[in-house]
């Protein structure tokens, strides 16, 4: 069936896009949530419409986070955690505590979501680590999150 996406939809695409999926998946799913019209003439129509606001939203959205990156890249990220004397965490420095301290720490206090931080393995010890924040899709800053023993 072939049918108009709505609203974005992880692995199929965006708003405005015309694919085709299999008809139980659209009945069942797409249809009730409100994600996907079945495609017709007008629909085809008002599916470039939709691509079109999309489009000019996805670039003003690039051009937030890109400004965001360059205000973030100069940023001092300071994490306090209580550890031992070999310089050991108690428990480990998680993706929210990165992204609160981030908001904290920037003077426009733009939200930043948990989602956004990306670390290889759970911070456990003191030091610099370098933590990448993924704002778009294209846009990725590295920044360094010192970890420092509470006194």
């Amino acid at each position: 069936m072939k049918i108009v996406l709505q609203k974005p939809v992880e692995k199929l695409g965006v708003p405005g896009d015309i694919i085709e999926v299999k008809d139980g998946y659209a009945r069942n799913f797409l249809f009730p949530r409100g994600l996907a019209v079945q495609a017709s003439k007008g629909t085809v129509r008002h599916a470039e419409s939709l691509r079109s606001a999309q489009e000019r939203r996805s670039t003003k959205e690039k051009a937030a986070a890109e400004d965001l990156a360059g205000s973030l890249k100069s940023l001092p990220i300071l994490i306090r955690m209580k550890a031992g004397e070999d310089g050991k965490l108690f428990g480990s420095v998680t993706t929210a505590d990165i992204a609160s301290e981030i908001e904290a720490a920037a003077a426009d206090g733009t939200p930043i979501d948990k989602h956004w931080v990306q670390i290889d393995e759970p911070i456990k010890s003191t030091g610099a680590h370098p933590v990448t924040l993924k704002l778009h899709p294209g846009v990725e800053v590295e920044v360094t999150v010192e970890v420092q023993a509470e006194a």
